[in-house]
């Protein structure tokens, strides 16, 4: 197959994270508004063009006032930085369609190379007549590495929010 450019179908995808609280459990959240563009042969991705933009004020914890805190200058200062961005500068290929891609990470105006570990999911047409492919993505990301640092120290010791972010994509995309 030849590069073709994908375009993103939000209703069959999803932009998760989950971050560790109290130190005795797990936090989920997800984004809401976020877009791609993908200009790719999605049986052989090291060729490929990716970027991703995701608006952080649409994230979604399940708690209104966590997430205002989430959008406020103690963490995405959304005003500010409405926008985190993903851009891949380097994608290998580790295992039949699965790679590692690594990109540039802006999140609040810092930007770090990340890598994410992406496998390619499969391909065919909907009951539509159009072409879809899925991708899913995982890694992991230090909050404080992009000056998300805000915390609260714990009585009983450590810390209300852990510094480790892991991220998990799951996206579908139609041939444009």
């Amino acid at each position: 197959m030849t590069k073709a450019k994908w375009a993103l179908d939000p209703a069959h995808s999803s932009v998760d994270f989950s971050v560790r609280h109290m130190m005795i459990a797990n936090v989920k959240g997800t984004f809401n508004s976020f877009n791609a563009a993908i200009d790719a042969d999605p049986t052989d991705l090291t060729t490929a063009n990716i970027e991703f933009a995701i608006e952080t004020a649409s994230v979604d914890t399940r708690n209104k006032d966590r997430d205002g805190h989430l959008v406020s200058a103690d963490f995405f200062d959304a005003e500010n930085h409405p926008n985190m961005t993903f851009k891949a500068t380097k994608i290998e290929k580790t295992d039949d369609g699965e790679y590692n891609v690594t990109g540039d990470l802006t999140l609040r105006g810092v930007t770090k190379p990340e890598t994410f570990a992406v496998s390619f999911e499969g391909q065919g047409k909907d009951p539509w007549g159009n072409e879809k492919v899925g991708f899913s993505a995982t890694g992991s990301i230090n909050r404080s590495d992009y000056g998300l640092v805000w915390n609260a120290g714990l009585e009983t010791g450590g810390v209300l929010v852990g510094d480790k972010v892991k991220i998990n994509l799951q996206i579908q995309a139609a041939k444009a």
